[in-house]
């Protein structure tokens, strides 16, 4: 219950700042929250060795905290803004004392007789995320008396006793039967049928954040809570907690079972995690929010988990054994029957239908059989599975499920990959094929000044594929690369994708193609046309083919932000397994991992369709067509791939989070920074082309001792244009800000800002906000906005802070839209029928994450025009004016983690 921190010092003086020798007037200690996520603040010490002392005679020291401090500051420094205590002392002048005085640390903690000092609260606010950085200043009470100054080390310590904040239990579920899984149906008109009158209920009990990966933490127990809803309203019948006595450590899955409940009834349970501390002599107790409610109904008569059993290719997974077969995309086929039980004397049943769903994917259902054998069991990934499977009988009622595991086989890995990572200026004119599995297929740049950039998909250090962006004239945009040889066989099925930056719209690009004699085989492609995104098969190699194509859903894309997209190819039939009938080969376009349309079956779009084989090497950045090689893509190209096999959807997916060792990469796109700005705006410094935000209306200018821009709240702001990102994909949006309380006092109750936020017409696409709830409460929150072609709101999504706002203080604010996010969809018609969605929002305030269940975003929605700091659009109308600094905006293309809010937004390191 006991951690530290080093906080680094800055002198102060009438002459400027400097650390090392010569009387301080002023010491600065600034702090990160490294060590204090998910951290109740039991008390707090700051520690500072004092090194020399004007005399012998104690004077009073004050410990303040201030504004934070920068390479700008300047005397007399920044804020101050709450006095955390003081000390009178002496130290540091040794023997010219009597007695001797030495170098002594001196303390500073909470006097209970002093209502004034405010060091445990403040730290603990900070712990909550409250501020992002924590400035404590050394002064002399008095300043103006020489014998009270004093000189103090360049490095401090701030001491915290704290006990492990709860988090919302996971692997939240009822037991239905005598098995061993927790289920949640999360719908009271599909609840979850128990045939045991005690069912068993579980939670995993979380701290609220895993400070070191894989250690015991917390105290922690799991409180259950049950109700009844088919009686009257709904009412609280049972609770529980586990472990009976003591305490858990975090990540131990508690189960219980519960008393009788009514035969017949209808219930829901939650859990939440209870985490104890004791300290001084005194205890307490911390409590997460609830997990979601899970419903559930117990009939005794209710179909019993059926019998499963596996045919060709998957087998089950036992204690000892779990052996790997298939592979994703293999379907599998599975024989359904009833439990024993509910098969009477004379081999009667009343089972009628069977539901069956992987976890991962959406449910199926086969009916008019009691014995049941499916083919169309598609495991999306590789590693274990779980097929849960229930049956319904003739009075309509759905059963307990039974569950089957089973394990899938890696599938093959792409048969050629492309970093793209040539360093620029460095004359390599090679792209290494990087996969592992076949034959290597090195590019080799060609053409008119293809290079490389430093703007890349992948972050820091990465570089990307740079073609014809230096010219307008079309005779001079000839840059493309390709490999000797055909890198994947067109005949077969495949999959091709690659990260793309289109700059010029103006013709068609192409992105990947793979050519024969006269034409490609396939292309990837934006269409100037269509003004869509492309994935095209020719029926044949000759001089005038017909052109098969799969196209994007939404048109315009923008111009300048990274996109995926990929291509697949797929020859066998629905059961993924091999069909030499090319009458059923189809075709399918992916933007951002998401299905454009259906799969396009070729022999329907053109009858004269025959599979054929490219015998050219790959190209990227041109095709082949009528002979001749052309359609040249401008902009850049990185992270391309191909598939000797047609991809599953969910591997689309996660191929579109462009993950390096598992964690999905980002990369800054855009960064408004107030520090350097001049002239009536603030420069964008990224490497990426988006102008400055101007500030307005005229008069608006940035405070230099701040480094920041502060705005009236009514009529103030600054813009650039926009968009900076591909909204239909995944991105990462962080400002740091500060409310002004007394500004923001005087607006009315329900008054909202907006801090940051992309137009979209009358809407907002994203948006970081302020509300005022109440008088004097204030709320941050994320949003994201859908709207048709005439601006009519068609789906909104929002993460409100689960605490309140503090003012007057730098706050960090982080809004991240998961566009591979996974979460399951329930159709509300029926409450049976579900299916895997993608998109989710999350906001983040310094690093802690708002977690919101109900943060789901789907729409493929794309902002354009004003990007702006300190007003927005919402509701037709432009305003919503931001009281209070903004010091600086961050964009990036990618879903960033916990971890990666800490440390590329935060600028926190675990070693600091």
């Amino acid at each position: 219950m006991f951690d530290g921190d080093k906080g680094v010092g800055k002198c102060g003086t009438a002459d400027g700042y400097y650390c090392g020798g010569g009387y301080v007037d002023r010491m600065y200690f600034e702090f990160a929250p490294t060590k204090l996520a998910g951290k109740y603040v039991l008390d707090a010490t700051f520690r500072a060795h004092e090194t020399w002392s004007f005399n012998c005679d104690p004077h009073t020291v004050d410990l303040v905290r201030t504004d934070n401090i920068s390479e700008g500051t300047r005397w007399p420094g920044p804020q101050q803004l709450d006095l955390m205590g003081d000390r009178s002392v002496a130290a540091g002048r040794g023997n010219l004392c009597s007695p001797d005085q030495p170098d002594a640390w001196i303390e500073f903690n909470d006097n209970p007789d002093e209502s004034n000092e405010n060091l445990k609260n403040t730290v603990r606010s900070f712990a909550d995320g409250k501020m992002s950085r924590l400035t404590l200043m050394l002064r002399a009470h008095d300043e103006g008396d020489p014998r009270a100054w004093k000189r103090f080390d360049d490095s401090a310590e701030l001491q915290v006793v704290f006990a492990y904040k709860p988090g919302v239990p996971t692997s939240v579920g009822v037991i239905p039967g005598s098995g061993t899984t927790g289920y949640c149906y999360k719908s009271s008109s599909d609840p979850l049928m128990v045939t045991r009158k005690d069912p068993m209920v579980q939670a995993r009990v979380q701290t609220l954040v895993e400070a070191h990966k894989g250690d015991e933490e917390g105290s922690l127990q799991a409180e259950y809570v049950v109700e009844r809803g088919d009686d009257a309203d709904w009412h609280q019948v049972w609770t529980g907690h586990m472990p009976d006595t003591g305490w858990h450590p975090d990540e131990t899955l508690e189960k219980m079972r519960t008393s009788d409940r009514a035969d017949n009834g209808l219930y829901r349970y939650k859990a939440r995690t209870q985490s104890h501390w004791s300290y001084a002599g005194k205890s307490g107790d911390l409590w997460s929010s609830y997990s979601p409610w899970c419903y559930f109904k117990i009939d005794s008569t209710a179909p019993k988990a059926p019998r499963i059993t596996a045919g060709s290719p998957y087998t089950e997974c036992t204690a000892n054994v779990c052996e790997g077969h298939g592979s994703p995309g293999i379907a599998g086929t599975f024989t359904f029957q009833p439990n024993t039980a509910d098969i009477d004397a004379s081999e009667h049943t009343g089972i009628t239908a069977y539901q069956y769903k992987l976890l991962s994917t959406s449910a199926k259902q086969i009916s008019g059989t009691t014995k049941a054998q499916v083919k169309d069991v598609v495991p999306p990934l590789s590693g274990t599975q779980v097929l849960s499977v229930r049956a319904k009988d003739v009075y309509n009622r759905w059963g307990t499920p039974a569950e089957f595991v089973f394990k899938v086989t890696p599938a093959q890995a792409e048969t050629g990959r492309w970093h793209f990572d040539g360093v620029p200026g460095s004359g390599t004119l090679t792209a290494k094929d990087t996969a592992t599995v076949g034959t290597r297929h090195d590019a080799t740049l060609k053409g008119q000044s293809p290079g490389w950039s430093s703007r890349a998909r992948r972050g820091e250090a990465d570089y990307s594929l740079r073609l014809n962006d230096y010219s307008t004239d079309p005779a001079q945009r000839t840059g493309y690369a390709d490999t000797s040889a055909p890198a994947v066989n067109t005949r077969d099925s495949f999959t091709v994708a690659a990260w793309v930056q289109l700059t010029d719209a103006s013709a068609n690009r192409v992105v990947l193609s793979a050519p024969g004699s006269n034409n490609s085989a396939f292309a990837l492609y934006y269409s100037a046309a269509s003004r869509k995104w492309v994935f095209n098969r020719t029926d044949n190699d000759s001089a005038g083919p017909a052109f098969i194509r799969s196209v994007a859903d939404q048109a315009n894309p923008s111009l300048n932000v990274w996109t995926h997209v990929a291509g697949v190819f797929k020859t066998e039939g629905d059961d993924n397994k091999p069909d030499a009938d090319p009458g059923n080969d189809t075709i399918q376009l992916f933007i951002n991992g998401q299905p454009q349309g259906k799969p396009l079956q070729l022999s329907k779009v053109a009858s004269s369709y025959t599979p054929w084989a490219a015998t050219g090497g790959l190209q990227f950045g041109r095709a082949l067509s009528g002979g001749t090689y052309g359609e040249h893509h401008v902009g850049l190209l990185d992270e391309a791939a191909v598939w000797q096999r047609a991809l599953d959807p969910g591997e689309i997916v996660a191929e579109a989070t462009a993950s390096q060792d598992n964690v999905p990469a980002n990369e800054l796109v855009a960064r408004w920074d107030a520090t350097s700005a001049k002239a009536g705006e603030v420069p964008e410094s990224s490497a990426y082309p988006l102008p400055s935000m101007k500030l307005a209306p005229a008069g608006t200018t940035v405070n230099e001792d701040d480094n920041a821009l502060f705005l009236d709240g009514t009529a103030q702001y600054a813009t650039s244009t926009g968009p900076a990102v591909d909204e239909t994909g995944s991105f990462t949006v962080s400002a740091s800000v500060r409310l002004d309380s007394k500004a923001l006092a005087a607006k009315p109750v329900g008054y909202q800002a907006q801090i940051a936020a992309q137009a979209m017409g009358g809407e907002s696409s994203w948006a970081l906000w302020v509300i005022k709830p109440a008088a004097d409460t204030y709320q941050w929150k994320f949003t994201r906005t859908a709207v048709d072609s005439v601006g009519k709101v068609t789906q909104s999504a929002e993460v409100p802070a689960a605490d309140f706002a503090e003012t007057n203080t730098w706050v960090q604010l982080t809004g991240v839209f998961d566009a591979q996010e996974p979460w399951e969809w329930t159709d509300p018609s029926d409450g049976t029928n579900t299916e895997t969605r993608y998109g989710k929002i999350h906001l983040y305030v310094g690093e802690y994450d708002q977690a919101s269940d109900a943060a789901t975003f789907t729409a493929p929605q794309q902002g354009s025009g004003e990007l702006s700091l300190g007003r927005g659009t919402a509701g037709g109308s432009t305003g919503h004016y931001l009281p209070g600094g903004v010091q600086e905006l961050r964009i990036w293309t990618g879903a960033m983690n916990f971890d990666q809010i800490r440390t590329q937004v935060l600028g926190i390191s675990d070693s600091i």
